[in-house]
């Protein structure tokens, strides 16, 4: 199956400093953001080009991201790749060895299904499987 990279997530401790830089550094403004309340997080989207950036806030103390940045900082959170058919692409994933963080695809932001592969098997790099959904 091929991956197209969907969107790289970002940790960030705030919006309201990190949505003005990014929309200085791109040149271009915000198009979406988002609550993404089963996963505690708040998501804003950029457009660049044919790539997206998606910033991650947490919408909590102690939450995913806010846990996150305490241990590496703010930076690159995970990379996205959109799949076609997520449950097959879960499924090949999972019999070639590789530990996936959720059973089931998970609702996403942008209207999104989603899976996460533990970073621990992939380099220390949070890969995320996404479909949009039908």
């Amino acid at each position: 199956m091929e991956y197209k990279v969907e969107h790289i997530g970002i940790a960030v401790k705030s919006f309201e400093k990190s949505i003005p830089l990014f929309e200085k550094l791109f040149n271009t403004t915000c198009y979406k953001t988002e609550s993404v309340d089963a996963e505690g997080v708040n998501t804003a989207f950029f457009l660049n080009n044919q790539s997206k950036i998606e910033l991650l806030e947490s919408q909590s103390p102690g939450g995913v991201i806010d846990k996150f940045i305490e241990k590496r900082g703010e930076g690159m959170h995970h990379i996205a790749f959109e799949v076609a058919d997520i449950y097959a692409e879960m499924q090949r994933i999972k019999n070639e060895g590789f530990t996936l963080l959720n059973e089931h695809p998970k609702e996403g932001a942008d209207n999104k299904l989603v899976c996460f592969v533990h970073p621990k098997d992939t380099n220390g790099v949070l890969i995320e499987l996404c479909q949009a959904k039908k």
